[in-house]
């Protein structure tokens, strides 16, 4: 091996929750954690404005702010926080095993230990008013920002389990909720589709797509079209939820790490440990039931013991 190359002892590939969560831990197990932050510093969170459910924040505080002081809390003991973006791994299967990393296609890095904390990035319409009222109203995360449009009326699109938890999760704090289904059935299973349909003050338009979000600074409205009879609709609303999925972030990790069918890392029981010795996963990445920042925490305080204790055991052989 060139001498030229960096060896690491713990690398976290992630700037959200889990991996300034990580970085905290194993900066303070004088693990001296090299930490690069992805295509979106700060992850999901930066594109939310208020957070209110993280616990220690009695006025909230705004998502960015929250990620600043995160990445602040986790340098002043020692991480390194580097920009970057993690672009292709080759893992050794050995225990004891250096973990090679490409960073932005040119730098090769050789690590002990991995964190992976990459996310998940929501799906989103792809619609030009969409995106530009994402945090103007606009939201992938109904139990995230559902809170603030209480008592008003939104609209929710999706038709999976998630987006059916999500309308009946608005439905008792908002005024009304419309469900915009694309096509003439729901996914959802037919629990949740029975809950859907008891719920008084929730509404379902099937066969219907958004054609456009009304509004300048802040949603409005919601114009929809009839993809059978190309009919258009509006409804006046001050929240619009994408409810359509989440793509985990693992593409460069396919062919060596396990996933489940929708790319999803697979961990070993209660841990962070991944089919690779040394390579460790949290936070949303490995996480599609609950993607909350504050679980995506605790998962990434949970790696970074899993990886001081891996290190603990190759010292002790």
């Amino acid at each position: 091996m060139s001498d030229s190359i960096e060896k690491i002892k713990c690398l976290i590939i992630g700037s959200g929750p889990a991996g300034y969560t990580a970085a905290i831990y194993a900066a303070r197990a004088d693990m001296t954690p090299v930490l690069y932050t992805g295509m979106e510093p700060g992850g999901q969170l930066t594109t939310t404005t208020e957070v209110d459910n993280f616990p220690g924040y009695p006025e909230g505080i705004d998502g960015p702010t929250m990620m600043v002081q995160l990445q602040q809390q986790a340098e002043r003991f020692g991480t390194q926080v580097r920009i970057g973006m993690a672009t292709a791994v080759e893992f050794s299967k050995e225990a004891g095993g250096w973990h090679k990393v490409t960073i932005d296609n040119n730098k090769e890095v050789h690590a002990q230990t991995v964190i992976i904390s990459t996310g998940a990035t929501a799906k989103y319409l792809g619609l030009p008013s969409e995106q530009r009222l994402r945090g103007g109203g606009v939201s992938a995360c109904a139990v995230c920002d559902g809170f603030f449009y209480r008592g008003q009326d939104v609209a929710i699109v999706g038709a999976g389990d998630t987006a059916a938890e999500e309308a009946t999760y608005l439905a008792n704090i908002c005024k009304n909720v419309t469900m915009l289904v694309r096509k003439d059935f729901m996914r959802a299973s037919k629990a949740m589709q029975h809950r859907v349909e008891n719920t008084p003050n929730l509404k379902v338009l099937y066969n219907t797509e958004v054609d456009e979000v009304i509004g300048d600074q802040v949603v409005e409205g919601l114009r929809m079209v009839n993809n059978q009879t190309g009919e258009k609709s509006e409804i006046a609303i001050t929240g619009l939820f994408i409810a359509i999925g989440h793509k985990p972030n693992t593409d460069i990790f396919k062919g060596q790490l396990d996933m489940d069918e929708t790319g999803y890392l697979i961990t070993q029981g209660k841990s962070t440990k991944t089919n690779i010795p040394g390579v460790f996963a949290s936070g949303d990445v490995q996480d599609k039931e609950y993607r909350q920042a504050i679980t995506a925490a605790g998962s990434g305080c949970m790696a970074a013991l899993d990886a001081e204790r891996y290190l603990a055991t190759l010292e002790s052989h």
